[in-house]
C-alpha cells in the first residue's frame, strides 16, 4: 500500500460521543497516529445506546484506526502523561463540555505553551456568542436550527434517521484542522481551530433560508413541500416492496413514456416542461402509482436503468451488508470489534490517486495501546508497572467489554 496523505502525523484524541470521534477517526484512516485518551473506565460512549448490555455501536463506528490509552487525566501523573503526547503531537482534538479542558489545565494556551506547532481543535456545541456555554446533543441542533421541523410533517418534528449533524461536524473540524496544517507549512505555528453542532445544523439549512429569503409564507416541511418534480416519490409495487422514483428533466420524462408506451402523454404539449407537469401533479401520479403496483422489484429496477432515471429500492441498514455495488467496490470494510464480533463497517467514501484507504487498526479495547504509547514516550518497563499499581493508568482492560451482537442500525 502507498503511503498515507497523513502519514507521521500524530493526535492526540481527546474527545466522546460522535462528533470529535468521527473527527479523529477520519485523521486515522488517512494515516495519522491517533492516540485516543481514554478515562480508566474507558469512554462512556463505548456502553451507551445500543439497546442491549454492552459495548455501543456508537463507539465501534467511529473509532477504528487508533490507539487506545486509558489515563486518568485528573492526577498529576496522568497530566504528565498527557503532556509528553502534546509535546510530540501535531493535534490535539477535543470535546469536552465547556470549561473541561482548562479545569485539566489542558486549556488552549496551556497546550500552546507545551506545543506552540500544535493545532488545537475544538468541537462544540456553540461557538462563541449567548449560547456558548450550553450542552448541546446532535437532536438538540437539529431542533433549534429547524432542521427536525424539515424532516417531519407539520407539527410533528423529527430528527434525521442517523447522526447527521455529529458527523458533518466532525467533518468541518477536520477541514479546519487540514487548513490549519497547511498554514502552519507558511508559519511554523499552530493554532486553535472550532467546529460547532449549531453552526453546522444552520449551515445544513441554507437552502432553506434562500428559500425563506425569497417568500412571504412560512416555509412547508419537506413532507408537505410542493416538489420542483412532478415525478419524485415513492411507490408501492405488488410484492409491498417500496420504490422511489424521480423524473427531474424533460429528457427523463421523453424516455421512460417511451418505454412504457405511453405516447398519449408525450403528445400531451401540458405535460412537454417541468413546470408543466408539476401542474398535472395530481393527474399523474395514479397513472404512476398504477404502473409500479403491478410490477415486481426486479421489473422497475429494470425499466428504470433502461430508461436512465434516478431511482432506488428502499433500503434498510441491514439490507447494506448485501448490496451488490458496496460487495464490488469494498464500501464496506471487514471490522473485528473489542467484543470479538466480526461486522463489516464503511470505508472513508473519499479516494485519492496513491493511497487505499482500508482499515489499518480495529476500534481497540479501552487502553489496548497503554503499554505501547508509554514505551514510545520513554516510560521504562518498571515506571510503566508503578503507573498501573497507582491506577494512574490500565491496560487493555476488556472485562468491561463482554461478547454481544451488535445492532448497527441502532
Amino acid at each position: 500500500m502507498s503511503a498515507q496523505p497523513l502519514q507521521g502525523f500524530r493526535v492526540v484524541d481527546l474527545t466522546t460521543n460522535m462528533s470529535g470521534p468521527l473527527a479523529t477517526m477520519v485523521l486515522a484512516d488517512q494515516g495519522a497516529d491517533v492516540v485516543k485518551v481514554e478515562p480508566l473506565s474507558g469512554d462512556v460512549i463505548r456502553s451507551v445506546g445500543t439497546g442491549v448490555a454492552g459495548m455501543s455501536a456508537y463507539f465501534a463506528n467511529v473509532n477504528r484506526a487508533k490507539r487506545s490509552i486509558a489515563v486518568d487525566l485528573k492526577a498529576r501523573a496522568g497530566r504528565d502523561i498527557a503532556h509528553r503526547l502534546i509535546r510530540k503531537a501535531d493535534v490535539l482534538v477535543e470535546n469536552f463540555a465547556p470549561g473541561t479542558m482548562h479545569r485539566l489545565g489542558l486549556g488552549k494556551d496551556a497546550v500552546a505553551l507545551l506545543n506552540p506547532r500544535i493545532i488545537y481543535a475544538s468541537l462544540k456545541g456553540f461557538l462563541n456568542g449567548p449560547y456558548v456555554n450550553r450542552l448541546a446533543l446532535d437532536e438538540v441542533v437539529q431542533m433549534m436550527s429547524g432542521l427536525a421541523y424539515m424532516t417531519g410533517p407539520s407539527n410533528r418534528p423529527l430528527r434525521a434517521g442517523t447522526s447527521v449533524v455529529d458527523i458533518t461536524g466532525g467533518m468541518f473540524a477536520v477541514i479546519a484542522i487540514l487548513v490549519a496544517l497547511r498554514e502552519r507549512d507558511s508559519t511554523g505555528k499552530g493554532q486553535a481551530v472550532e467546529s460547532a453542532l449549531f453552526e453546522t445544523a444552520v449551515f445544513l439549512m441554507g437552502q432553506h433560508l434562500c428559500y425563506a429569503a425569497q417568500s412571504d409564507a412560512p416555509i412547508p416541511p419537506m413532507p408537505e413541500r410542493v416538489s420542483a418534480w412532478a415525478i419524485y416519490e415513492t411507490f408501492a409495487l405488488k410484492d409491498g416492496q417500496l420504490f422511489f422514483v424521480g423524473i427531474t428533466t424533460d429528457s427523463h420524462w421523453q424516455r421512460f413514456c417511451t418505454l412504457i408506451g405511453r405516447e398519449d402523454l408525450l403528445a400531451d404539449s401540458s405535460l412537454s416542461t417541468n413546470n408543466g407537469r408539476i401542474v398535472a401533479r395530481a393527474r399523474l401520479l395514479p397513472i404512476f402509482s398504477d404502473l409500479f403496483n403491478g410490477m415486481s422489484m426486479e421489473d422497475a429496477v429494470s425499466l428504470c436503468e433502461r430508461a436512465s432515471i434516478p431511482f432506488a429500492p428502499i433500503a434498510r441498514p441491514e439490507d447494506l451488508f448485501a448490496d451488490p455495488h458496496l460487495k464490488t467496490t469494498g464500501g464496506l470494510m471487514s471490522t473485528t470489534l473489542p467484543n470479538g464480533v466480526t461486522t463489516a463497517l464503511p470505508r472513508l467514501p473519499i479516494t485519492l490517486a496513491n493511497a487505499e484507504f482500508s482499515i489499518r487498526n480495529d476500534p481497540p479495547s479501552t487502553g489496548k495501546d497503554t503499554a505501547n504509547v508509554l514505551a514510545d514516550l520513554g516510560f521504562d518497563a518498571s515506571a510503566v508497572d508503578e503507573l498501573v499499581r497507582q491506577r494512574i493508568v490500565v491496560i487493555d482492560d476488556k472485562a468491561t467489554e463482554p461478547h454481544l451482537k451488535i445492532a448497527l442500525s441502532q
